[in-house]
């Protein structure tokens, strides 16, 4: 692949694992929002995983499920903010913010139960649209940023443009948590002769819990640029994430030692079918990012240690 500079270790689960080393070993205690109190360390090196030949940066040292991820990633896709619509495929990660109970301590007791208001997918699809609720059709309304990013992709690759913004300050008031991951740019590389173009993303997370939330960032957008570059017929490249406020909370920090003890894996490879097929023709090629579903995914050699309980902070 063209693209070694970026090879070796460093692209490896290792990286995030020296991370949290580092958080255990000189993070700043802080006071959070939660009241859990964390160790924190501020605008850590980036990591970068590579997607080349179909790999997949799902951690190893504990299992992460890849079926949870798509599926909140397809709810942002999709422009959602209905989180009952997670809840029934059994996705429960925003019930403990859009709870009845969560909603008035949050000021927003008029809203329906699930309610999230216009967090990621409205702020991707509708970027600028009044937000009234979750059950609102909002079609044609406000700046579809993610269609705007295929077509950029596909008509003018070396467009410096082809960015995504997830952090809108005039509806923060209105979100139940704001964007933590906020920010992502895309990268068309131009590759030498008889090699295939390659999508790579940059994202930037403001707010990176590294116990719970890095590894499902992580593989979330390596899914989005996997699931673009399809729908664009370009080769996946390279996942870069960069971190702000990138933070252990004081009761996981237990549970990460013992996550640090175990050896790293491989990474896992992952496939997109087509018709029942691992080699996808152009004519099976799903179209539209929407149409993604989790039948047309294939993890193969998905050897993970065992799953880590961790509390989520609210």
């Amino acid at each position: 692949m063209h693209q070694s500079i970026f090879d070796g270790p460093g692209q490896r689960e290792e990286q995030y694992l020296d991370l949290i080393r580092g958080i255990l070993a000189y993070g700043e205690k802080r006071a959070d929002r939660t009241g859990t109190g964390t160790l924190t360390l501020f605008a850590p090196p980036q990591l970068r995983f590579s997607l080349d030949g179909n790999s997949f940066p799902l951690l190893t040292t504990k299992r992460v499920p890849l079926r949870m991820i798509f599926e909140e990633l397809m709810f942002f896709i999709r422009g959602q903010t209905d989180a009952t619509i997670l809840s029934k495929k059994g996705c429960k990660i925003w019930d403990g913010n859009s709870s009845k109970k969560a909603l008035k301590h949050l000021g927003f007791g008029d809203r329906r139960a699930g309610d999230l208001g216009p967090v990621y997918g409205f702020q991707w699809r509708h970027f600028g649209a009044e937000y009234t609720n979750a059950k609102e059709d909002y079609t044609g309304k406000g700046v579809d940023q993610l269609k705007e990013v295929i077509r950029l992709i596909k008509e003018n690759p070396t467009d410096r443009r082809i960015v995504m913004s997830a952090w809108n300050p005039a509806d923060l008031s209105k979100m139940v948590l704001p964007p933590c991951h906020m920010f992502c740019q895309f990268y068309v590389s131009t590759p030498p002769p008889g090699e295939p173009a390659t999508l790579s993303c940059q994202v930037y997370q403001r707010s990176c819990d590294m116990g719970l939330g890095v590894p499902f960032n992580i593989a979330s957008y390596a899914l989005l640029t996997i699931l673009i570059a399809h729908v664009t017929q370009l080769e996946p490249g390279v996942l870069i994430h960069c971190m702000g406020d990138a933070h252990v909370y004081n009761d996981h920090v237990e549970a990460l030692k013992a996550q640090l003890a175990r050896k790293p894996r491989p990474f896992p490879k992952l496939y997109i079918w087509g018709n029942g097929s691992t080699s996808t023709t152009v004519d099976e090629m799903v179209k539209e990012l929407e149409a993604f579903e989790w039948e047309r995914l294939n993890l193969v050699g998905y050897e993970p240690h065992p799953k880590i309980t961790m509390n989520m902070s609210v």
